[in-house]
């Protein structure tokens, strides 16, 4: 025991568990011998952590099973009060379970800041998170210093959001399965001599298909992998001419214009195939414009993107900045997503605002969309994330000079490429659709789509034929 002035330091265990009280040993039980600690004893919700605080000090305690002990000394400095923490407020638990049932009460305004709307009807509380701690604007959490209903309301929402996303995976076809009745039977039938490359021929003894296995790339002179290589090359910034330099490199020898018909093809297939799937987007969307050159001429292309996954959702090409509708732009966002966003942040521009007023916004407050037109590039509300969607395209786009048609499949391959295989560094790595719940494995994520594309789409020829053999 050691101590300065008439100070001397006690040692104490403390146990804590969710189904009994707090206890104390090494002393006498009574806690009035027990207040000598400050009165800031924290206790998180999620029973992981606990937190005591002594003259100043912290101290970060441990975990074990579901029992919580810890050591500790406590500076015996006169007769200081202690207030001992109170059981977690099953009224608290049960009233934020109440509000996050209700479904139309939180409002996600950014990856750590949501509203929730006030039971009185009164208008609303904020809860943001700070140094990792929620804290919220309501009376309750301030002056109690407790964890309020609308706290509870948020981690009741984040627990279930993170519960029922739902991966798409995609995964890379197997060659020893018959990719019309998927079954593994096959037998060697010869092969077929491509100009650069042989391909075995199989013959499935459950659907009598007879087929290679170039699944997607029938018909092509180049083997699968040239043409996937050269896709990637092209989305990342390459030029017709230098992607047929590299390939002339790998012994494939093709001209430029059969590069962009590669394009055009895989691009309209994965198109359709893709677009079938919903992206599990956040609530936060943002949407800009930047002007492009078609033929010579400024055009402007109109984006949308989800802030939390960066997913590009929709985009359009118009012919004036100012006087355009919006409109469409955010009807193709609803329907691709099947939803509508509770937060939308774009630039001052008039016809997003339009846009907002005939699209998103409703009089009932619960439904409607809030939309930030005052951004900065620094400070709560920037753009930046789609400034950065901008600066993407921009890159592509001074290659090529100009693009030669506003239906141009560039744009949608840029749209497939950054959503589906590029990865992200602002998402750690990432592709935004594994974000929002659609995964392409395999190495070649290009072969992958494009593969699982053409499988769906032959599949409808041949459902009549092998409708009894439970065909997918």
């Amino acid at each position: 025991m050691t101590g300065t002035r008439g100070t001397h330091r006690v040692s104490f265990v403390l146990k804590y568990s969710p189904s009994t009280a707090l206890t104390v040993s090494g002393m006498d039980s009574s806690f009035r011998n027990f207040r000598s600690a400050s009165s800031a004893l924290t206790i998180s919700s999620d029973m992981a952590t606990i937190i005591l605080f002594i003259i100043g000090d912290t101290l970060h305690i441990g975990t074990h099973s579901n029992l919580y002990t810890f050591r500790m000394c406590i500076a015996m400095c006169g007769d200081w009060y202690m207030g001992f923490p109170k059981a977690v407020d099953e009224g608290r638990v049960m009233r934020g379970q109440a509000i996050f049932k209700s479904g139309s009460q939180i409002k996600r305004l950014g990856a750590e800041i949501y509203q929730v709307i006030s039971q009185s009807g009164h208008g609303f509380y904020t809860v943001a998170k700070r140094d990792k701690v929620w804290d919220c604007s309501c009376p309750d959490h301030i002056y109690r210093d407790v964890k309020c209903k609308h706290i509870w309301a948020i981690e009741f929402s984040l627990k279930l959001r993170e519960r029922v996303r739902e991966n798409v995976v995609i995964e890379p076809l197997s060659p020893n399965v018959c990719p019309y009745c998927a079954s593994s039977k096959l037998v060697r039938h010869g092969l077929r001599h491509n100009k650069y490359g042989d391909l075995q021929r199989f013959t499935c003894r459950d659907c009598g298909k007879r087929f290679s296995q170039n699944l997607g790339f029938e018909g092509m002179k180049a083997n699968p992998q040239s043409i996937t290589s050269a896709m990637q090359l092209y989305f990342t910034g390459e030029s017709l001419r230098n992607v047929q330099k590299f390939l002339r490199l790998q012994g494939v020898e093709v001209h430029h214009t059969t590069v962009y018909r590669w394009v055009r093809k895989y691009v309209a297939l994965m198109e359709k195939y893709l677009d079938q799937m919903k992206p599990q987007v956040s609530d936060t969307w943002r949407a800009d414009e930047l002007y492009v050159k078609i033929k010579g001429n400024m055009k402007y292309l109109f984006a949308m993107m989800d802030d939390e996954t960066r997913f590009w959702i929709a985009q359009e090409v118009a012919d004036t900045k100012d006087t355009h509708d919006a409109r469409h732009l955010f009807q193709m966002a609803k329907e691709r997503t099947g939803k509508k966003p509770n937060l939308l942040i774009t630039d001052g521009l008039r016809s997003y605002r339009d846009a907002w007023l005939k699209e998103f916004r409703t009089n009932k407050q619960v439904d409607s969309t809030v939309h930030i037109r005052q951004i900065t590039l620094t400070g709560k509300h920037n753009n930046n994330k789609m400034e950065r969607l901008n600066g993407e395209i921009r890159d592509r786009e001074k290659v090529m000079r100009s693009l030669k048609k506003s239906d141009t499949p560039i744009l949608t391959g840029m749209q497939i490429f950054h959503n589906y295989v590029r990865p992200n560094e602002g998402i750690d790595g990432h592709t935004p659709s594994e974000l929002a719940g659609i995964q392409v494995n395999g190495e070649n994520r290009w072969m992958t789509i494009i593969q699982n594309a053409s499988r769906q789409s032959n599949v409808p020829k041949s459902n009549t034929k092998n409708s009894k053999r439970g065909v997918p």
